[in-house]
């Protein structure tokens, strides 16, 4: 196990009753990243792959509702697919509010900023509401879910392609000692490109030192991100931002206020004295945007990549070959003539579930919720993972198994529990902009490649236990990317 595993909180779980009245147990577990979900869900060493029923859950014992203590920390988790859309969907409002985190509140408090938390991700109120509305209709003008921004994605495939195409089959490495983690380094570098295009108007080559160095630090943000109370690396603002961190973000000349909305909308908004519109919030969501945009569908497409190698059946060119004329791209009408394809990349974020415990909401005011009360300014963690893998919804939730998403006719089928992204007001902003990036990324390089571990590597060793991280990475291997013939 991870060295990180070896980190003891002492947690408190109990049945939510009233704002002063818990039955309490102590429970001591390892508890980092992947491990606090997984002790949540006491999933008892069971390896993803091995399609075990052992699992019990806090949930089982306690109920969809209980209490836990992060050390000074309490927070109330929401588990089973039900309970999470009962709060999420049917209580919006009481359960609106994001968490206030302290790497958040040392990241925009500490460098001299409002009092508040700036972007989009993290903020509050009417904060949180005017730049989210923003965001939305930026991305709607620049083209998100239509021909504009596709025609992007299928450049950055393209050039991601070549990439793979000059190694000529041979093995690309994910962490070894002295080498570069180029898998990682290479999907993070075409998945942000994708974002950097919509935020600055530019992409950025694979070598490029300063976009390695960027993605490097945005890593290492993302691994920190669960030690809620370690400050996050602030170089990555100075790299964004050179002439703006901490200076005039409007007058340096920086080409995201001539894409991410428009620099004479900003000027406009910046003039009045109490807009929302000032340097810092740009800055901050543009970090939240570009964060966002990069790690979690790199991290997808890394997943995908080995499950490929795992199950490689699942690689049968037939499909595509129907539908992409030789030579050609995938487009974005192709997905609803490739169900079978569409039901894996599903099936990918699914058992993936790379944000197992989502991101922690909070109560503006004291709630009711199923016979339970929940104080005002309570942490409330909705655990996607419990959602992701509810018997109630999937026939083998800890089973990879693309027929989840397929009826009997071998036609794409929606599933209610599917909610990597999360649902209600606080669902991801950018969940189109992934979806078209999965598909086309992942159907490109399936067209053009077949994914094999290399020589004297078995399906069988290839793991699919998680990193640690704020984010559930896959561990260390090696990937051949093969040409198809």
């Amino acid at each position: 196990a991870n060295s990180l595993h070896t980190v003891v909180f002492a947690m408190l779980a109990c049945c939510c009753r009233a704002p002063q009245e818990c039955s309490a147990f102590l429970l001591t577990a390892h508890l980092i990243g992947a491990a606090i979900a997984d002790t949540l869900l006491c999933k008892q060493g069971a390896r993803r792959d091995a399609g075990s029923d052992s699992r019990c859950s806090l949930s089982k014992l306690y109920g969809n509702v209980f209490t836990v203590h992060f050390g000074p920390r309490k927070a109330v988790v929401l588990a089973g697919y039900e309970t999470i859309k009962d709060a999420l969907l049917n209580h919006a409002e009481e359960f609106g509010e994001r968490a206030e985190i302290p790497i958040f509140r040392k990241m925009t408090r500490g460098n001299g900023f409002d009092t508040f938390i700036l972007g989009i991700a993290f903020s509050h109120g009417e904060l949180w509401k005017t730049m989210r509305r923003f965001t939305l209709s930026t991305l709607r003008d620049f083209g998100m879910g239509r021909r504009t921004i596709e025609v992007r994605i299928l450049e950055e495939l393209n050039s991601l392609i070549k990439y793979f195409q000059s190694y000529q089959g041979e093995e690309l490495r994910t962490t070894f000692p002295q080498k570069p983690d180029q898998i990682s380094m290479i999907l993070n570098n075409a998945v942000s490109n994708v974002i950097c295009s919509i935020l600055f108007g530019e992409r950025f080559e694979y070598d490029d030192p300063e976009f390695l160095t960027l993605l490097k630090l945005l890593n290492e943000n993302t691994k920190l991100l669960v030690l809620y109370h370690v400050s996050p690396n602030t170089k990555i603002l100075h790299i964004l931002f050179p002439t703006a961190y901490g200076g005039n973000v409007v007058t340096s000349g920086i080409t995201c206020c001539r894409t991410y909305s428009c620099c004479l909308f900003v000027l406009k908004e910046s003039k009045k004295p109490h807009s929302m519109f000032h340097n810092e919030s740009l800055l901050f969501s543009t970090l939240d945007l570009f964060a966002a945009g990069t790690e979690t569908t790199s991290t997808t497409m890394r997943w995908g990549l080995l499950l490929m190698m795992k199950y490689p059946e699942i690689q049968s060119k037939e499909e595509m070959n129907q539908v992409i004329e030789p030579g050609e791209m995938p487009k974005l009408e192709d997905r609803k003539k490739m169900p079978y394809t569409d039901a894996v990349i599903h099936e990918i974020q699914r058992f993936a579930n790379i944000v197992p415990m989502g991101v922690s909401r909070s109560t503006p005011s004291d709630v009711n919720f199923q016979g339970y009360v929940i104080p005002k300014g309570t942490e409330i963690i909705p655990l996607l993972t419990s959602a992701l893998n509810d018997e109630l919804h999937w026939k083998t939730p800890h089973q990879f198994n693309p027929s989840h998403f397929l009826d009997a006719d071998g036609n794409f089928a929606r599933r209610e529990a599917f909610i990597p992204f999360s649902i209600g007001r606080r669902a991801c902003v950018g969940e189109g902009l992934a979806k078209m990036e999965l598909f086309l990324f992942f159907a490109g390089l399936l067209r053009k490649f077949v994914f094999q571990p290399p020589p004297g590597v078995s399906k069988a060793e290839l793991d699919l236990t998680a990193d640690v991280g704020f984010t559930l990475n896959p561990m260390p291997h090696l990937v051949c990317a093969v040409p198809c013939k």
